[in-house]
């Protein structure tokens, strides 16, 4: 029975593989936001034909296990396996999407998501991983990865003529460390989700959907006896241009390959020709072309060209796809900024967020003179001042060439201002007598950023005609001022005076003597 008939549309789809990282999160221009949108939804549009197409074949796969049981029912109950588990693993990468769509609501008119605005993906970056490491949900996903292909393999077992989608799976949804351009291992989700703008992780998690379906439908057409025709012919084959990353800086090197999909020692073209130029035949390997070119030209730009083989005697042309990549701009400065106000404050726990356009955040060092400057987590910073007017924070980011950009900020370091102070919760209170006897002195700063606690330690109560007391904490009063209180009478002014107050959490800090309250005898 034949695989299936799909729509070029689809062919295309489900070839093109580009991978979806290194876009830097940060000041992306709309039309590269859009464009990696587009994309989804090309993706997207191709799961539903993909999904389809196997159907269809699952259901031809029954008509022969019901025709010739002896030969197919063995294959037919793969194949049902074979569906379910791609379904459960299909909709556990969906459940993903909604981290990275969290937030962002469906354009009225268009039905579409807003790509112009998803040039941040903290849902994922803070869901995801924790300090320098995975979190919870970051093992739980690895871990689905790893039960998917045990599970896939369970099902197919040793039969060599599988080993095809043994190497697939084990290709396509492997989770191990991934090397970057210095050699140095990158934990999986790192390499390919953490610090990307939210559509760029949308798409990439809708491409792994599309290498499920892809699998899914391989793993029937050889449970219908198709490999050995597929493997046969090369007009079975497309080329496709499998890129390290899909946004590069401007003058960066590109790396990376053109292969078919399905490729083995025995497929090793005659010629190669990329973008109008030959691939030297010393790089022409097992079926696959591995070269460089260099980024050039802001924007975005496709990969095209022809790979020719020997079939028969006579040659045959296998077209390489437009597959897209992105140049943007190297970033040149880094962003800071203080969560409450350009002032930080003298004692406090001074919020500040600091980012570097196309950095990661654990590729940036901060240090700060006049104070400690302490990171609290993923690019936020606490900073406590010590003393002088102004405090300098510098910012360095470490590109993944090696170079470094650093930027600096100055904020002005101010003294806390002088509370008010209050008595039962007022600064000017009135009512009788023996209500003052029991009510508490406080204190508050108006019209302050940061919420602070004031702790009233003592104050001086100065009754009119009888002298004053001292009185320690802000509760009610002692008997001896109390006493006095019972002789007031109304129209009498009670002051409150020399208040002396600290911070809850911080006492060691000086504040300043609120002000006075007073309260009227009526």
């Amino acid at each position: 029975m034949a695989g299936g008939k799909q729509t070029p549309r689809q062919k295309m789809i489900n070839l093109m593989y580009l991978v979806f990282i290194a876009m830097m999160a940060l000041n992306m221009s709309k039309e590269v936001l859009t464009a990696f949108g587009l994309m989804n939804e090309k993706f997207e549009s191709a799961n539903i034909s993909a999904d389809e197409t196997n159907k269809f074949l699952l259901g031809g796969l029954a008509s022969k296990a019901n025709d010739e049981p002896a030969r197919y029912t063995e294959p037919y109950q793969m194949a049902q396996k074979v569906q379910k588990l791609s379904n459960e693993f299909y909709n556990y990468i969906g459940s993903l999407k909604v981290d990275a769509t969290k937030g962002f609501i469906n354009d009225p008119v268009t039905n579409k998501l807003p790509y112009e605005q998803m040039d941040k993906g903290q849902e994922i970056d803070y869901g995801w991983f924790e300090k320098d490491g995975l979190s919870a949900k970051g093992k739980e996903i690895e871990a689905r990865f790893a039960k998917y292909r045990a599970d896939f393999k369970a099902i197919i077992g040793n039969d060599v003529k599988y080993k095809f989608l043994i190497e697939n799976i084990d290709a396509k949804f492997n989770t191990n460390p991934v090397k970057n351009k210095d050699n140095q291992d990158i934990e999986y989700l790192d390499y390919h989700f953490k610090g990307y703008p939210a559509v760029a992780s949308l798409a990439y998690l809708s491409a792994l959907q599309n290498d499920v379906r892809v699998l899914e439908r391989e793993s029937y057409d050889l449970f219908l006896g198709n490999s050995l025709k597929q493997a046969a012919s090369m007009k079975n084959y497309q080329a496709m241009v499998i890129t390290d990353k899909s946004v590069y800086y401007q003058g960066e090197a590109i790396k990376y390959k053109v292969v078919l999909g399905r490729y083995d020692n025995s497929t090793v073209p005659t010629s190669v020709v990329v973008n109008g130029s030959a691939i030297p035949a010393s790089r022409i390997k097992a079926g696959q072309v591995e070269s460089t070119s260099v980024a050039s030209g802001l924007g975005e730009h496709k990969f095209t060209g022809k790979f020719t083989f020997m079939e028969d005697g006579k040659p045959v042309v296998v077209d390489i796809l437009n597959s897209n990549y992105v140049v943007v701009g190297r970033p040149s400065s880094a962003t800071i900024s203080a969560d409450k106000m350009n002032v930080v404050y003298i004692g406090l726990d001074n919020p500040i967020s600091i980012t570097v356009e196309g950095i990661t955040s654990d590729k940036v060092n901060a240090s700060a003179t006049n104070g400690t400057l302490k990171k609290t987590g993923n690019g936020k910073y606490v900073f406590v001042p010590s003393a002088g007017k102004e405090a300098v924070i510098t910012a360095t980011g470490t590109m993944p060439d090696g170079k470094a950009i650093t930027s600096k900020q100055v904020f002005r370091i101010k003294t806390l201002p002088r509370p008010r102070g209050l008595i039962r919760g007022e600064y000017d209170a009135k009512g009788p007598a023996s209500n003052l006897a029991q009510v508490s002195v406080s204190a508050k700063m108006e019209d302050f950023e940061f919420d602070v606690n004031l702790r009233v330690t003592q104050y001086t109560i100065v009754f009119p005609g009888m002298g004053s007391e001292v009185v320690n904490g802000g509760g009610s009063l002692p008997a001896s001022a109390a006493s006095k209180a019972s002789r007031l009478r109304p129209g009498d002014v009670v002051r409150i005076v020399n208040i002396k107050a600290k911070l809850d959490n911080a006492p060691g800090v000086v504040i300043k003597d609120p002000t006075n309250a007073t309260f009227t005898i009526q």
